[in-house]
């Protein structure tokens, strides 16, 4: 059994060896673990830090494009590589190293196919009041709309099974942590959650500038990804929407005009009330063909999974050190 754990990495030269030395030599049940990382485009000595410090293999590419792009680029390397377990995790040592074992006991006795590390979020004293709430928001709206149960749904501490890994496929560049917990519910995959600790915190966040960006693309990014996998009943929603609307408007129109002898007025509750149902009646149409959109985007999915299977085999296919071309 070989586990690969994964770091992305841009400009982590003083982060990472403690993140590394942090991480677990031995595993019951694993027999082999390697070290990989991805470097998006450091301009410090990143890669120089991880060879130093004996980490396996390197992914890099020239230009920074992203965690996303990195966590996947990732993922697509240890396939390559073999792996029957990834663990992904990050580069600032955020995660305590001797939590992997956790994530990886439900992956080895079947009974999960992701699994997520839960911070424990009212337990982290780096995390404001404010982002505590918002952190505990979000899960909630990444479980109603994933199908799924994650205690920590921005958590980046993740353990995929092999199978698991194959079927990831990331289409936003802010972050992959949303996308695959809803690309996981859609795949009706067995996600559970175990408790971590976390360590004191290195440096600020990368990802945004402040919470008002933060929450400005984790809720883009889960209503694209959500309308991405369950477009009809996305638009159905709308579509619903302007249809009470238009009908309540239209029953008022209605109202008025039987209870005045017909007389004159109220006529743009009309043009409103007819306006608001046709516009639900197109959202409802443009909801019926994203539904047939995403149908074909399922097929595509399942071509690029067997595709995978079929090009990393048993992984032997990856070099030590590898450069990814930039698109």
């Amino acid at each position: 059994m070989k586990l690969i754990i994964q770091i992305p990495c841009f400009n982590e030269a003083e982060t990472l060896p403690a993140t590394l030395a942090d991480l677990p030599k031995t595993l019951p049940g694993i027999d082999t673990i390697e070290w990989l990382i991805i470097d998006d485009g450091s301009t410090d000595n990143t890669v120089e830090v991880a060879r130093a410090t004996g980490v396996h293999h390197i992914v890099r590419f020239r230009r920074n494009r992203g965690l996303a792009k990195a966590f996947t680029a990732g993922l697509d390397a240890c396939l390559a590589l073999g792996a029957d377990l990834i663990v992904n995790t990050d580069a600032d040592n955020q995660y305590c190293g001797a939590d992997i074992a956790k994530l990886v006991a439900p992956l080895l006795a079947g009974e999960a196919d992701m699994v997520i590390g839960d911070r424990q979020v009212d337990s982290v004293d780096d995390f404001s009041k404010t982002k505590k709430r918002l952190q505990k928001l979000g899960s909630w709206v990444v479980r109603k709309a994933s199908g799924t149960s994650p205690a920590d749904a921005t958590s980046g501490f993740r353990g995929f099974s092999r199978d698991a890994a194959t079927r990831m496929f990331v289409a936003n560049e802010f972050t992959y942590t949303l996308e695959t917990l809803i690309q996981a519910g859609n795949a009706k995959m067995e996600v559970v959650s175990v408790p971590i600790k976390t360590n004191p915190k290195t440096r600020e966040s990368r990802l945004f500038k402040g919470m008002g960006q933060y929450i400005r693309r984790s809720a883009s990014t889960i209503l694209r990804v959500y309308t991405m996998y369950r477009p009809l009943r996305a638009f159905m929603y709308l579509a619903t929407a302007l249809f009470l609307a238009g009908t309540a408007i239209g029953g008022r129109f209605l109202y008025f005009y039987f209870t005045t002898d017909g007389q004159t007025g109220h006529v743009q509750s009309l043009i409103l009330a007819a306006i608001l149902l046709i516009g639900a009646f197109i959202v409802l149409l443009g909801g019926v063909l994203a539904d047939l959109v995403g149908t074909n985007r399922k097929l595509l999915e399942d071509a690029l999974v067997r595709l995978r299977r079929i090009e990393y085999g048993d992984g032997k296919s990856f070099n030590h050190e590898h450069h990814e071309k930039d698109p």
